[in-house]
């Protein structure tokens, strides 16, 4: 099994992401384990983990997620989900699905979006579910977030219609936000009835391993982690020969051997095999361009 790599969890409904990651670190009796992406305790679907050094390389995972989102109509709750309180209910039986596909292209693209009030978001250092429940009365800030996609993938009429969507977005994204929305451009209310995370920086939901399926093949000494440069493709690469790969493992700094646009993560390979070294980026300084490890995977000797 690879020391260093990621692993492609379905989170199961009614756990946290952090509970997923202690159980993973007590499975494989590792304690570096981080996640790429809080799910809601009330999602599940991909949780991407990454396994020992690979932690390091969290940052630079590709930021899309795609997920499959359930919205009831005629429901507003404090957390924009079904485990908040109930803030409102009203019968919303004459809405159409007509209604709802003639207001859904003005939530693609880029647009202005407010977290739920119970949510990670942190105002003057303070988390905004810590504030919530404590009764606080908080603005929260709106942030600017992408939503790519939405397509509708079923529609259940009734006094409490559910819209089953597609949504495919950038990071910072909220789905529960996306549902709150909804429910006022429509006049009836609406809140995230279920979530499925379906995909997520280039891991998708029929790859994806159960908690009892990790444990299984932890015991039978057959998990395979995904290996980071399988994961890494989206970023350009730069391959250096045996001299300058050796000093960068041991972390210097030297000229690029090729003109290359500065500012970005580059993909650091061996030219010869090759292995997958980290992440570096060039800089430009006064004395130069150089090449800075930014992570350094393997480092040497």
């Amino acid at each position: 099994m690879l020391v260093h790599g990621f692993l492609n969890l379905h989170k199961p409904l009614a756990m946290t992401s952090h509970d997923c990651v202690g159980m993973v670190r007590r499975l494989l009796g590792i304690r570096k384990v981080g996640h790429g992406g809080t799910l809601d305790p009330l999602a599940q679907g991909v949780l991407p983990l990454a396994i020992g050094r690979a932690t390091r390389l969290l940052p630079y995972l590709a930021p899309g997620k795609t997920y499959t989102a359930v919205i009831r109509f005629g429901l507003t709750t404090t957390s924009d989900d079904l485990e908040g309180d109930i803030l409102s209910q009203s019968s919303a039986s004459w809405l159409t699905l007509n209604q709802i596909e003639a207001i859904l292209p003005q939530f693609e693209g880029t647009i202005q979006q407010v977290p739920p009030a119970y949510s990670a978001i942190q105002v003057d250092g303070k988390r905004l579910y810590d504030l919530a429940r404590r009764g606080k009365a908080v603005t929260v800030p709106s942030r600017t977030v992408t939503i790519h996609h939405l397509e509708v993938k079923g529609w259940q009429p009734g006094e409490y219609p559910e819209l089953t969507l597609a949504v495919q977005c950038g990071a910072g994204t909220y789905i529960r936000s996306l549902a709150r929305d909804l429910g006022v451009a429509v006049g009836a209310g609406a809140t995230l009835a279920g979530l499925i995370r379906t995909g997520s920086s280039g891991f998708r939901l029929e790859h994806s391993l159960t908690l009892e399926q990790v444990q299984a093949q932890v015991e039978a000494q057959t998990l395979a982690l995904v290996a980071p440069e399988a994961v890494l493709s989206h970023l350009e690469a730069i391959a250096l020969p045996p001299d300058l790969a050796h000093r960068w493992r041991q972390g210097q700094k030297f000229p690029p051997p090729m003109p290359m646009p500065p500012d970005i993560p580059y993909r650091v390979l061996a030219a010869d095999g090759g292995t997958f070294l980290g992440i570096g980026q060039w800089e430009n300084r006064e004395e130069g361009p150089i090449l800075k490890a930014k992570v350094v995977l393997q480092p040497a000797g």
